[in-house]
């Protein structure tokens, strides 16, 4: 998130859509709504950090009403319509390492399997390592052009690497048709090289490579449900995006793009 101008509650903090008004910086703290799986997740950011993984802040405390305070992350995220300079390939090479090295770090730390999870955009397989799940532009932190950490561990769940890659990739790519691609996206941008370039910041597999559009699918299709949901519920903000952003037909045209264009990634992937 990006600071906005100084309030009485601290430094407003804009950027993604779920916690929109209610993040404030405090000097080195941030202040934002706690998600209900606030302890565990605490508990596995100060994992990280004890395995000394500095790519996401670490936990302060919990406050009597109801917010979670974490250590503020100096740097710069890009917010819509997103910037040249965090579209490079260099910067999107550097995404797929940043998540490659707290992908390492998870792996090894247990799964707290008591927490109730979020499951909207949690990976449908399951799995045994936490994925952030929400790796867009406004989650990740940039220092003289390359991503250095990730924030926002609201939707964090146990799944497989592959499904927080896909999740990545229809942000970073993006894996959007070129019409909805260029709404908040530099004009010109070649889907299947930066797709290419995402797997081999990141190090897929060969086996994941060949997955990795498929899995694409699927997180796009959980994407869907998660903004129908939103809006279902009154969300005013899901609510307005979707109005603005085309409706239910920019999804059509999406997941259509996606399955005609399956043999392309599928043919630049392979290592």
């Amino acid at each position: 998130m990006a600071a906005e101008d100084g309030t009485a509650d601290g430094e407003a903090l804009v950027g993604g859509m779920v916690n929109v008004g209610a993040v404030f910086r405090r000097g080195a703290v941030v202040e934002r709504p706690a998600p209900p799986t606030a302890h565990a997740l605490h508990a596995h950011l100060l994992a990280l950090e004890e395995h000394g993984c500095d790519a996401a802040p670490r936990p302060v405390g919990l406050t009597a009403d109801g917010r979670e305070q974490l250590t503020f992350v100096p740097g710069d995220v890009a917010l819509s319509p997103y910037p040249r300079w965090a579209m490079t390939e260099t910067a999107l090479r550097s995404v797929g390492s940043l998540l490659r090295r707290l992908h390492d770090v998870s792996a090894v730390i247990p799964v707290d399997a008591r927490a109730e999870w979020p499951r909207s955009l949690s990976d449908p397989a399951g799995g045994t390592m936490l994925c952030h799940n929400d790796v867009c532009p406004d989650n990740v932190v940039f220092r003289d052009g390359r991503a250095v950490a990730l924030i926002d561990f609201d939707m964090a769940a146990p799944g497989r690497p592959v499904w927080d890659v896909a999740m990545t990739a229809r942000y970073w790519v993006p894996m959007l048709d070129p019409a909805s691609a260029t709404v908040l996206h530099p004009a010109g941008l070649d889907a299947p090289a930066r797709l290419r370039i995402l797997a081999d910041g990141y190090g897929l597999s060969p086996q994941e490579r060949a997955e990795l559009p498929g899995v694409i699918e699927e997180a796009t299709a959980a994407c869907r449900a998660f903004v129908a949901g939103r809006v279902a519920d009154g969300d005013p903000v899901f609510t307005r995006a979707l109005s603005e952003g085309g409706g239910w037909q920019r999804w059509d045209r999406i997941q259509g793009w996606l399955a005609a264009n399956r043999e392309v990634f599928t043919a630049a992937l392979p290592d």
